[in-house]
């Protein structure tokens, strides 16, 4: 699918060693500030964008991006409004967009017209954490249908044969967990990072992207070799909250 070369394509430019994701939650602290945040990060390098759609329940989620799906929803943002500000975020902008929600949101939504207004905006991959392959066999024959790749999940925990699973249904990139346990937490990186990261590339042949607590210049220098994108969330999204959204550009611009 034309996500995985467009992935290969950014790494074949001079200079580029890694690339780099950001994670936004639609709606946190509102759709204003978003949009002046994706400008930045699309202004200073960013070569993916994450959109999460909220959810109630977000269980992949440390506390700083569950408490923005949280005041995201208090606030009244709707999957429709969403949509639309990808819509618009996706024409302006020529970087990769994705989105990452949960099954449900597209449950209710109808899967077969979420995957054919991802299309028509524009989305290029689903990151769906609650979803694995071997359920809702309608959401995988869409994905092929509509050539919106599903993002799969490998974690350190995975063995070497569910990575071969998981291998098998995955498009576009797989996404490497640092860690147990949810976003934002610190990841330390040691010699079992290194071996975890070897068996992801033992098992696919697709990029490799790794995220949970990435969040510094020497995090993404170190993940450089081991991975093809380093993936920046809470990070953003605390900087945001500390700083303002104006701080967002110089700190993307100093991970690389």
């Amino acid at each position: 699918m034309q996500l995985e070369q467009t992935i290969r394509a950014e790494l074949a430019q001079p200079g580029k060693d890694i690339l780099l994701m950001t994670h936004i939650v639609l709606g946190y602290p509102s759709l204003a500030v978003n949009r002046q945040v994706i400008k930045q990060m699309v202004a200073n390098g960013v070569e993916l964008i994450e959109m999460q759609i909220p959810f109630s329940e977000p269980m992949a989620d440390g506390p700083t991006i569950v408490r923005a799906n949280q005041e995201a929803l208090e606030a009244g943002t709707t999957v429709k409004e969403c949509l639309a500000f990808a819509a618009e975020m996706a024409r302006e902008h020529d970087t990769t967009f994705l989105f990452m929600t949960y099954f449900n949101i597209l449950y209710r939504y109808g899967v077969e017209a979420f995957f054919r207004k991802a299309k028509e905006i524009g989305i290029k991959g689903f990151i769906i954490p609650d979803l694995p392959p071997e359920e809702e066999e309608e959401f995988w024959q869409l994905a092929r249908q509509y050539e919106i790749p599903p993002i799969l999940i490998y974690a350190p925990t995975s063995t070497a044969q569910r990575m071969q699973e998981l291998a098998a249904s995955a498009e576009g990139f797989i996404y490497c967990v640092a860690r147990k346990g949810v976003t934002g937490k610190q990841t330390d990186f040691d010699a079992s990072f290194a071996d975890y990261m070897a068996r992801c590339r033992r098992s696919t042949t697709l990029p490799l992207a790794v995220g949970f607590g990435i969040s510094c210049r020497e995090d993404i220098t170190f993940l450089t070799g081991h991975a093809d994108i380093g993936v920046i969330g809470t990070a953003t999204i605390n900087l945001v909250d500390a700083q303002g959204p104006e701080a967002v550009g110089p700190f993307i611009a100093g991970l690389r």
